[in-house]
């Protein structure tokens, strides 16, 4: 340390010797170059006297004018003629041989340009013409720290809109495509392409498009350096979200698959790390079709560190399938999640109309009721109609029917069914084209799962002329009832179905889907015929379900009837989206073994399976929670899971929910606190997208879980206690009341934040109970509180005490509230205890404050207690009974009234107080404070 004055006094001679007597340590709030308005020996002007010490040959005078460049510029600027000179100075130093000199100029550019575009009217080219040439001569100095500050403020530039777009154009951009030409060098190239992605987000799509794209996508595959590679990979995203939807799938997606498959691992896994924003620049069917198998290969991929990192950003990749119209929900501009109301989405008439379909199309009339998964949220009204239909082979099925899947429904009506048979009833055919009509008004207006994602479907039409006379010829040359000859010929038909499914099912997981759902299907066709051929009767039941009247024959008859109805529409969907030219051949005996098996791995199959995103997203993101990897992936890829876990939920929606179910429990139950902590943070977040009857049902066990956590756990919880309190029912409500006590105790007592962040709660819980529930149980909570240990959580509890107050009073439970002045004054005003009578005071100055009581109760119940602690032994307590008369009460109006009998008790006291032995008291009593002009005669009238 002794090497510092030394150095010290070193340098202050150096000012002295070339006139910066003035600039020194102590004149911090002096100009830089204020020597120049000192008159010297050399009897020169500031502007020689300037040019003097720019281009003197000791290095530190022309560190220091490069420094204080900006006010130079201000001191020369009145003057056109001389700050013309100051500019022609400024180019001769930007080429100061000293890389020193240099750097300091280049980082005095962006406040210059910013005095310069204030000063536009005065000189609207200036730094057009003379520093942006500096900014662009800099980028290939031959100094590397140059360079950075170089780029470091073209950036800056760009950044705030200092450059003219001409200057982009026809400088910026000409320098950037030369150093990162093939034959550049290796170091300017890689720097030119970080200029290239990093400017991208801030220049003009089309200059963009025209100007740096075609070099971009030759960067991407340069062959010589890998680094370039790396920036290009790293940068994709943005460089994506720049050029928009068309550039991008023109030309960067057969890029980005290039670098996805890259020799060098590194490049491999930014793509992974970037894959969500590429993603969300390209449409729908790029991004089922195209991004989501590239995506499967990189969670394959055999080096370790790309896989972690895919695994990382599945959970943002599959957000972005996300379609507000499928899902019910949308973010608010404050961030904040919410629920769409129904008119937003679909009109009254069309959801009847579709509710009607449903049920006339599946030959089984039911009573309509509301989805227990959609029925009505506390955050705003929700609702989307389902029809729930009968058990089939031992497993629930549900025909659900929200706007966005009308036409879906259309299409799978008896009438335009390649399957239906001639002597279908007519009732059922009229009704789904009455329905058809209603619907087709708004059918193209609105989304569709099942259409939206599959190719469009081949002409077939000729293939159902066959089929109707096949069925024909078959009904005319046979005796057996009419539904058993439709039974035999839907069983026929899908296993033909099955042959043809049979070749692609080990490639395509959405033919799989449909082959599970086809042998379901025709297991239950071939229980449907057996039924019908040995009951007699069964022509009869049939004929009276498939016309919407309610049966009277036995309960079996009737199943039999819904069993056969809901396979009709189930083959119909399936097989009007087969493509029938590429599945002619095949084999049906690995199917015929298939449904001999065990129908229960199919059920755990089947409520896996959805349409929102491809499916094998999905099932790789549900073996997040396997334990194999966190051994072969990453140790915390659990975590990253429950991450991402509602954005899945919210893309998925919560029709869907069932897919998440067993995930959410899994990892709610994991091992890893740091596992269930980030659950907890997010559980009311989930507990909007799933509805309050999901989350009565799945999130209230876990929630109640995570309340017996450990603290870690237990604070993400606690952060947002009300957010999730308020989604639920008042009765469900209610049952927590008894466990909010229960986040008083904490495992370490030192976390004094814990009782803080609790105070915070409930205060805004407080409008979620009724006056009685806040007496019985949230008011011995804040007692508690209010005699913490810390002070922080004390000062928090006394506005809870003050909140309980204000519930009381202005519910009209006056009684509750005298109560609880009552409790106050016993536990505080009579405390042994210093802190408590303090606390009291502070408590009496917030009501009066927040005029949460009335004057007259307070006046009554309060003041006298509060007058007593004058004669406080301790100056504590009195110091601030002094602040709560002197700066809070006699500010009301109703105490400056002269006509009011309790203000000469309060001045005596305010009189005493200025006379206290002690220095603070009588301070704090005779400090007059700062009064707001306010109309006394009004708030009169309102006391």
């Amino acid at each position: 340390m002794a090497e510092i004055p030394l150095y010290f006094v070193d340098l202050q001679d150096d000012l002295d010797d070339f006139g910066f007597e003035d600039y020194g340590p102590d004149c911090d709030s002096m100009r830089i170059t204020a020597f120049l308005d000192i008159p010297g020996q050399d009897n020169l002007t500031p502007l020689a006297r300037l040019e003097k010490y720019a281009f003197s040959d000791n290095i530190f005078n022309r560190q220091i004018i490069a420094r204080g460049l900006l006010d130079v510029f201000r001191n020369f600027s009145n003057n056109e003629e001389d700050f013309l000179t100051v500019m022609e100075i400024v180019v001769r130093l930007s080429e100061d041989a000293e890389p020193t000199v240099r750097t300091e100029l280049m980082e005095q550019i962006p406040p210059i340009a910013i005095f310069l575009q204030e000063s536009r009217p005065n000189f609207p080219l200036a730094f057009s013409e003379y520093l942006m040439p500096i900014v662009v001569r800099y980028l290939t100095d031959p100094n590397n720290q140059v360079r950075k500050s170089s780029q470091e403020v073209l950036l800056i530039l760009l950044e705030q809109d200092l450059i003219f777009q001409n200057d982009i154009e026809n400088k910026v951009c000409p320098i950037l495509l030369d150093l990162s030409a093939p034959d550049s060098d290796d170091e300017y190239k890689a720097e030119a392409v970080n200029i290239i992605c990093k400017m991208a987000s801030m220049l003009s799509r089309s200059t963009v498009e025209h100007l740096l794209l075609p070099r971009f996508c030759e960067l991407c595959g340069d062959g010589k350096l890998f680094q370039v590679r790396k920036v290009c990979a790293t940068n994709f995203g943005d460089v994506c979200n720049a050029v928009g939807q068309e550039a991008t799938e023109k030309f960067l997606i057969p890029k980005f698959f290039e670098l996805c498959s890259d020799s060098v691992w590194g490049m491999r896994k930014a793509c992974a790390e970037c894959f969500m924003a590429v993603s969300y620049t390209t449409s729908s069917e790029v991004r089922r079709t195209k991004l989501s198998p590239l995506f499967i290969n990189l969670i394959s991929d055999p080096c370790r560190w790309v896989r972690q990192a895919a695994f990382q950003s599945l959970g943002p990749f599959i957000s972005t399938f996300a379609n507000p119209s499928s899902a019910g929900l949308y973010i608010r501009e404050d961030g904040t999640l919410s629920i769409r109301p129904p008119a937003q989405d679909v009109t009254p008439s069309s959801t009847s109309s579709c509710v009607n379909i449903t049920s006339s199309c599946s030959g089984n009339p039911e009573h309509m009721k509301p989805d227990p998964l959609t029925e009505g949220t506390s955050v705003e009204t929700s609702n989307f109609l389902h029809v729930e239909n009968s058990h089939v082979s031992g497993m629930e099925k549900r025909m659900t029917c929200p706007a966005s899947d009308e036409e879906g429904l259309i299409r799978s009506c008896p009438s335009d069914s390649s399957y239906a048979v001639k002597d279908a009833n007519d009732s059922q055919v009229n009704n789904c084209q009455g329905v058809k009509k209603a619907c087709s008004g708004s059918s193209e207006d609105l989304f569709n799962n099942f259409l939206y994602w599959r190719t469009p479907l081949p002409d077939i039409s000729q293939d159902l002329e066959m089929l109707q006379t096949k069925t024909e010829q078959q009904e005319e040359g046979c005796c057996i009832p009419d539904t058993v000859c439709k039974n035999c010929v839907a069983s026929s038909e899908i296993k033909k179905v099955l042959e043809s499914l049979q070749e692609h099912m080990m490639n395509d997981p959405d033919v799989q889907a449909q082959v599970q759902v086809l042998s379901a299907a025709l297991r239950a066709a071939q229980l449907d015929s057996m039924s019908d051929s040995e009951t007699k009767n069964a022509e009869e039941s049939h004929e009276e379900v498939s016309s919407s009247e309610p049966s009277s024959t036995t309960e079996n008859e009737n199943t039999i009837s819904s069993v056969s109805s809901q396979n009709e529409l189930l083959v119909t969907r399936v097989v009007q989206s087969t493509d029938s030219e590429k599945h002619l051949n095949g084999t049906s005996e690995h199917l015929q073994k298939e449904q001999r098996s065990d129908p229960t791995p199919f059920e755990d199959d089947k409520s896996k399976l959805q349409d929102i995103i491809p499916q094998p997203l999905l099932d790789q993101y549900l073996s997040m929670t396997d334990p194999a990897r966190a051994q072969t992936v990453d140790t915390d890829i659990a975590k990253h899971c429950a991450y991402s876990l509602p954005g899945v939920a919210l893309t998925l929606g919560r029709q869907n929910w069932h897919c998440l179910k067993d995930t959410y429990e899994t990892l709610a139950s994991d091992v890893q606190w740091k596992v269930r902590r980030t659950l907890a943070f997010s559980i009311h977040e989930l507990a909007v997208i799933l509805g309050d009857q999901l989350t009565a049902a799945d999130l209230v066990p876990i929630f109640n879980g995570f309340l017996k956590d450990l603290d870690e756990v237990r604070i993400g919880v606690l952060k947002h206690l009300y957010d999730f309190l308020k989604l639920l029912h008042a009765d469900k409500r209610r049952e927590y009341l008894y466990q909010l006590q229960e986040f008083v105790v904490t495992d370490n007592s030192r976390n004094w934040r814990f009782r803080y962040e609790l105070a915070e709660q409930l205060i805004l819980i407080l409008e979620l109970y009724n006056p009685s529930d806040v007496y019985d149980y949230l008011m011995h909570i804040a007692l508690k509180l209010c005699a913490d240990k810390v002070s922080e959580v004390r000062w928090i509890s006394f506005k809870l005490v003050v909140a309980i107050l204000q519930k009381f009073y202005s519910n009209n439970a006056s009684a509750l509230g005298l109560n609880f002045i009552n409790e106050l004054i016993i536990r505080f005003r009579h405390c042994s205890k210093w802190v408590g009578r303090q606390a009291f005071a502070f408590i009496c100055q917030a009501v009066v404050r927040e005029e949460c009581i009335p004057v007259d109760q307070f006046v009554e119940h309060l003041l006298p207690s509060l007058l007593s602690l004058a004669s406080d032994p301790v100056p504590n307590v009195r110091v601030l009974l002094a602040k709560a008369l002197r700066q809070t009460l006699l500010e009301k109006a109703y105490f400056r009234n002269a006509g009011n009998p309790h203000l000469e008790v309060v001045e005596e006291t305010v009189l005493a107080l200025q006379s206290d032995r002690d220095q603070d008291v009588s301070f704090f009593a005779t400090l007059e404070p700062k009064r707001n002009i306010m109309d006394t005669a009004a708030l009169e009238k309102q006391n």
